[in-house]
């Protein structure tokens, strides 16, 4: 073939080598055979051919790799690279010879797709949702089961002369682990770890328990009284420090900040006590219309919620003379009140038998963030601080234990084992478990939130062994 035929043909062959000798074997079984590229005997039209620059494009992104091809016998092994460089570019003529592997020949792979690690990967990438990629979602992942709570006590004391009124507050537990009981005119005191019971205080026949409050250190404790003096008790030394005056009556709910004792009383009044200071009271807050009977303190002592028979609940400040929110959605007594350990600003509170709602707040606003209608008279609310859960013991008049998990409020387990209203509650400084007492004179105590660690119940041991004791 002359140098005008090699041009015409627009292929650069070696010398002595023509078009009709030309014969590309199949390339893995993946391509037809071509032959007679040229014929001599049918007149042919060349036109350039339009070739793209291999060098600008991702070729690396496919899977290009390589099987051995057999050569046909007599094959010229130069023009099998000078046709590899035609088709796909000169950066590529010193590519690895035939029948070894190169990710830049083509074969029957081609066209499969291979992920492109030069880059991050598209949210989209099958790799991501691919079955080796760890990819993970709550709609594959099974729903946890339900957490079992025992539906029995595991401990009974009895508790004589328990009373069943509604706006008083008897039972507290300390973070020492000591449970404080009033009964009567004495406060006893029954030691967890032992079950060693101390009586504390006798208030003689004139006067009454009416409340019972344990400082946030466990060290000392406060005992409100019918005659409406305030009194505090070291509970190790089952002394005396002091005693305050100022209501005119009963003083039937206590609640401690790190630094102020908060009293309410049938006089509708609600004092500020500081033991640091000689006076019995540093300042007064007046807002109810009746009876004061649920009092609690925010977890950061900004604000101190109070609840009355008047239906109101009642929110002050640190510094205020009046309530900054007055909320009067509950159509019954408030002496049910909660704060959130788990959200700053959330309080729940539980109406009596007229209203029956557990409502929740938003201290921040004033919003009432939702309501539940339990179907009997809210009695006691307290939190969880090891899961986002709350406990509400109810009276009429069903006079059940209600656990229910925040925000979806559904319900976790219901107990029931007290013949009389549910009218305290306290719970143990782990947490864990429960003590409920109620006018037919029995303290109960039930394992009801996990631990923080494990969500396993606390098992029984020697000193919670069911049984029924006296505490006196």
């Amino acid at each position: 073939m002359d140098s005008s035929e090699r041009r015409k043909s627009g292929l650069n062959l070696p010398a002595g080598m023509s078009e009709t000798s030309l014969r590309l074997e199949t390339f893995s079984g993946s391509y037809r055979a071509i032959s007679n590229l040229s014929s001599p005997s049918k007149s042919t039209s060349c036109s350039d051919r339009f070739i793209p620059c291999r060098s600008s494009s991702r070729l690396h992104t496919f899977g290009l790799i390589e099987k051995a091809s057999p050569v046909k016998e007599g094959g010229n092994e130069a023009y099998f690279r000078l046709l590899k460089q035609e088709l796909f570019g000169s950066d590529f003529g010193s590519s690895s010879p035939a029948g070894q592997g190169s990710p830049m020949s083509p074969s029957k792979n081609m066209l499969r797709f291979k992920t492109d690690h030069s880059g991050p990967n598209s949210p989209f990438s099958p790799s991501i949702f691919g079955p080796d990629s760890g990819f993970s979602s709550e709609a594959s992942t099974p729903p946890k089961p339900p957490r079992k709570v025992p539906k029995t006590p595991h401990k009974v004391l009895d508790a004589p002369s328990l009373q069943d009124d509604f706006y008083l507050n008897l039972v507290d537990w300390s973070s020492q682990n000591v449970l404080a009981v009033g009964l009567g005119t004495c406060v006893y005191l029954w030691t967890a770890s032992t079950s060693k019971v101390t009586k504390l205080c006798d208030l003689g026949p004139s006067d009454s328990v009416c409340s019972v409050q344990w400082t946030r250190e466990g060290s000392y404790i406060s005992i409100g009284t019918h005659l409406g003096q305030v009194q505090v008790w070291d509970g190790t030394q089952c002394k005396k420090v002091r005693t305050m005056s100022g209501h005119q009556t009963r003083t039937g709910v206590l609640a401690w900040s790190s630094r102020i004792l908060s009293s309410g009383s049938r006089d509708r009044n609600i004092l500020q006590h500081d033991l640091r200071v000689s006076n019995d009271f540093v300042s007064k807050l007046v807002g109810h219309k009746s009876e004061v009977c649920g009092l609690k303190w925010s977890h950061d002592d900004r604000e101190l919620a109070s609840g009355g028979n008047d239906n109101q609940l009642l929110v002050w400040n640190q510094h205020s003379q009046q309530p900054v929110l007055k909320l009067t959605e509950h159509t019954a007594a408030v002496k049910a009140i909660a704060w959130s350990p788990h959200q700053s600003g959330l309080l729940a509170s539980g109406g009596g038998t007229a209203d029956r709602c557990i409502r929740f707040w938003s201290t921040t606003n004033g919003n009432q963030l939702n309501h539940v209608d339990t179907g009997s008279q809210v009695c006691n609310l307290a939190w969880s601080k090891n899961v986002n859960e709350l406990v509400s013991t109810h009276g009429y008049s069903q006079n059940q234990i209600m656990v229910w998990k925040y925000p979806s409020m559904t319900k976790v387990a219901t107990l029931t084992g007290h013949s009389l209203r549910v009218l305290y509650l306290a719970m143990s400084p782990d947490g864990q478990t429960i003590v409920t007492g109620a006018g037919d004179e029995t303290l109960r105590f039930w394992n009801i939130f996990p631990s923080m660690k494990a969500p396993a119940p606390v098992k029984d041991t020697g000193v919670w062994s069911m049984g029924r004791t006296h505490i006196r």
